[in-house]
């Protein structure tokens, strides 16, 4: 695990994914859309690399630790590698966590995936200004969801 300060505020690494509490809150409190914590239960465990981003301080003489930031790799390991769920608490932001993560990703993936590995990711707002940091550029691709929903029957 890697330590680092800002402006007396520590921040710890730790490379594992989420619980799915810490998950669906980080999301909630980044702005991201929701996801089922059923299928954040089922999905987590599922990564080919996580990081989160944890706040160690003290309050009232009592050590706190909360994850203020999270990022993850899926894919199949091979062929196809996807950056998701990058967010970072509002109230840490600007302190260059996001590139921080960021950073851990992009040396998994440097490290990880084979000559050809197509690693993609979706950029909404401006979070494509911290994406191009790390080599990312915008594709002429259309991008395209599906969200199922289950059946009434």
């Amino acid at each position: 695990m890697k330590d680092a300060c800002h402006d007396d505020i520590a921040y710890r690494l730790i490379f594992e994914p989420p619980t799915t509490d810490t998950y669906m809150r980080l999301r909630r409190e980044a702005g991201m859309n929701p996801r089922s914590a059923a299928g954040a239960a089922l999905g987590l465990p599922k990564s080919l690399f996580a990081v989160q981003v944890v706040h160690v301080g003290e309050n009232e003489g009592e050590h706190e630790s909360e994850t203020v930031g999270m990022g993850r790799v899926v894919g199949d390991g091979g062929c196809f590698y996807q950056v998701v769920d990058i967010a970072v608490k509002p109230a840490h932001q600007g302190r260059g966590l996001g590139k921080r993560i960021m950073g851990e990703i992009r040396a998994y993936i440097l490290r990880e995936a084979p000559e050809n590995a197509f690693v993609s990711l979706l950029a909404d707002g401006e979070a494509h200004r911290l994406y191009a940091q790390f080599d990312f550029k915008p594709t002429n691709a259309v991008g395209m969801a599906w969200y199922p929903q289950p059946s009434n029957d």
